[in-house]
């Protein structure tokens, strides 16, 4: 497909085409759940299979033409090559088109900051529309807890009821971005901050519900089997995973954590910059 510059670009908030960049690998857990929200957000999903051997090409299959646009194969040999995946995002990125991409994953849940009232794809045309080209992400992690320990083959989203504001540093997940004349750079901030120049950062983040894990043995499968490429273990990415993945899991106490309220409106008043469940 032709790659449209930002100028030439000029559509309705209701036109705004948004497409998710999703790369997979083994993510039957998360995929139907993740897609279906997408879709009633009204994003579009590329999905980029990184050679799954479960059922998750098989879910993705099923959602082809009615809201995933494509799917591309990314072989897998060996190692969790996030660098590979980060660079052929960027590629995706220069050749669908659409008006603006979200850099992706399977176990994430991305909400406007108005909840219910306003959509994904809405709260990002109202950004749009407001002359910013970049959208931040407040992360909130959900994790099992005493109250909900497993809840695989659940809908997790209504049964892990408990998070806690994730907030390392500023402007932590900047990957929303609006369809550039140049090659974005995904790579060089892990995924967590797109690059570009003439980048204009909306001042409202929006909501990322992130969902690592769903049980304590599948923290332990997850984690625990994962190989990673001895080059970005090197740029020091990885690492909190790699030496967390020998361990086992346990629940954070509850009165460290938040509870869900029913409008999902996200409690900020206690950011942590470490994350709870890798201990």
């Amino acid at each position: 497909m032709m790659a449209r510059s930002g100028a030439e670009m000029n559509t309705s908030d209701a036109e705004l085409n948004v497409c998710a960049l999703l790369a997979v690998r083994n993510e039957e857990l998360y995929l139907e759940r993740c897609l279906e929200h997408l879709i009633a957000q009204n994003i579009s999903i590329c999905v980029i299979d990184n050679g799954s051997t479960d059922s998750s090409l098989e879910i993705a299959r099923r959602y082809l033409g009615h809201g995933v646009i494509r799917i591309v194969p990314y072989p897998f040999q060996g190692v969790y090559d996030w660098s590979g995946l980060l660079a052929l995002k960027e590629t995706l990125a220069e050749e669908i088109d659409a008006d603006w991409f979200l850099h992706h994953d399977a176990d994430e849940i991305r909400y406007s900051e108005r909840g219910s009232v306003e959509s994904l794809q809405a709260s990002i045309a109202r950004a749009d529309r407001e002359g910013f080209n970049a959208i931040d992400f407040d992360e909130f992690v959900f994790v099992p807890t005493s109250d909900s320990l497993d809840n695989c083959g659940r809908d997790y989203v209504a049964s892990m009821r408990y998070y806690y504001f994730f907030a390392p540093r500023p402007q932590h997940r900047v990957n929303a971005w609006k369809r550039q004349p140049l090659r974005v750079d995904l790579l060089s901030g892990g995924g967590h901050r797109v690059h570009f120049e003439g980048l204009q950062l909306s001042p409202r983040p929006l909501v990322l519900c992130h969902y690592p894990c769903l049980s304590p043995a599948h923290a332990e499968a997850k984690y625990g089997q994962r190989a990673y490429a001895p080059d970005e273990l090197a740029r020091g990415w990885h690492r909190l995973r790699q030496s967390w993945k020998t361990s086992r899991y346990t629940p954070p106490a509850l009165e460290a954590l938040s509870r869900v309220s029913a409008d999902r409106r996200m409690d900020r008043t206690r950011p942590y910059q470490h994350h709870l469940f890798m201990t």
